[in-house]
């Protein structure tokens, strides 16, 4: 089967880590389109042994890209096309119908209660969307939550298929060197509290509220993992809550790496942490909060709805908290004043392993082109 991804850029991002992931597990015959932004996870993907073709899309309204597009669909002769994030589904639907491919499977990524990939949702987004998604021959939710926020939508039930987002789970698994080696090579105390957090740098996730909090525990270090607009603004949040020291912005971890660069991966960095915590109110599935659980963390969250889908029994280190910098602050000290352990990886982490969820997205590809009956497991409940 030859299938062709269209994904709206490849900077370091879950969506795009997330599709690099699942090039590896896929057993399938795969090329890559990036509208824009070739950016690393590209360079990972090539890595791979997987090619990448940049289409240069000027912005939203580069028409001129939908020609190329259906070019470029046409010369590979695919049997199905699969579109990532908002703008890849539209051009891609309709690129994929006037390029006669007949199997189509978009997946959103990010769709929240009130925003879509971080901008705020608008009834001109919906209206778009619905026009492509009506082009495709299913959607995948990637949480049962999104799932719901679809039907919401006006996407009919039917078309509707959950396929989580997963994790190289063995991967993260605890060990005291990593966790030794990164906070030397971070300048962090061996005994020192490290809260942690990851994600980009935006507004939404409001990483700013767990700067405040963390500055109220003094016995506190902070560890951001992540890039964005508001880098600048969270270094002057630390310096004027008194907490400029203890707060240390990594930047953005290419996850897997695709060099030996020197740099932590991922799984080093959480290991570096004493609790992960994520403060945003909005989140489409809540793929850095499965990772911390692998990695044995307590988890802190306000919205996750890769966790708040399961049972309780499934994730036992985790909690929900509310938002304010008050009750991020009691939780914080909650996790501080109890005795200091790893939790084993908990049935979440391995419920949500990428192998498995390759496996669904195989079972959608084989019904979408040849018709094949889908096995229950990955029907819209």
């Amino acid at each position: 089967m030859r299938v062709l991804h269209v994904i709206t850029g490849l900077g370091i991002g879950g969506a795009e880590q997330q599709l690099r992931l699942l090039l590896r597990h896929l057993p399938v015959t795969s090329e890559v389109v990036t509208l824009t932004n070739p950016g690393a996870v590209a360079r990972g993907i090539e890595a791979d042994g997987i090619p990448v073709t940049p289409l240069g899309m000027a912005g939203n309204r580069d028409l001129g890209a939908l020609p190329r597009l259906v070019r470029l669909m046409r010369r590979g002769r695919y049997d199905l096309v699969h579109t990532h994030l908002y703008r890849a589904c539209v051009y891609g639907r309709f690129a994929a119908r006037l390029a006669g491919v007949r199997a189509v499977v978009a997946t959103e990524h990010s769709l929240g209660e009130h925003q879509i990939e971080g901008r705020r949702l608008t009834a001109g987004t919906r209206a778009l969307y619905l026009a492509g998604e009506r082009l495709g021959t299913a959607t995948v939710a990637v949480s049962p939550s999104v799932a719901r926020r679809l039907e919401r939508w006006g996407v009919a039930a039917s078309r509707i298929r959950v396929v989580p987002n997963g994790i190289e789970t063995d991967r993260f698994r605890y060990t005291e060197d990593a966790r030794r080696l990164t906070r030397k090579l971070l300048g962090l105390p061996g005994d020192a509290f490290v809260v942690g957090g990851v994600g980009r740098l935006t507004p939404g996730k409001r990483f700013d509220r767990l700067v405040r909090a963390v500055a109220a525990v003094p016995e506190a270090r902070l560890l951001l993992v992540g890039e964005g607009g508001e880098r600048e603004r969270l270094l002057r949040t630390a310096l004027g809550e008194g907490a400029a020291g203890r707060v240390v912005l990594h930047g953005a971890c290419e996850d897997p790496p695709t060099a030996d660069s020197g740099a932590p991966d991922l799984p080093s960095l959480l290991a570096a942490m004493d609790v992960f915590v994520s403060t945003s109110p909005d989140e489409t599935f809540g793929l850095a909060a499965v990772e911390a659980l692998a990695a044995g963390l307590p988890v802190l969250h306000v919205a996750c709805p890769a966790i708040d889908d399961l049972p309780p029994e499934a994730a036992p280190g985790a909690r929900r908290i509310g938002g304010s910098v008050p009750e991020v602050i009691s939780a914080l000290r909650d996790v501080r004043d109890a005795p200091a352990a790893r939790f084993p990886q908990p049935e979440a982490a391995r419920r949500y392993d990428i192998a498995h969820s390759a496996r669904q997205l195989m079972s959608l590809y084989e019904q979408a082109v040849h018709g094949t009956p889908l096995p229950h497991e990955v029907r819209h409940p």
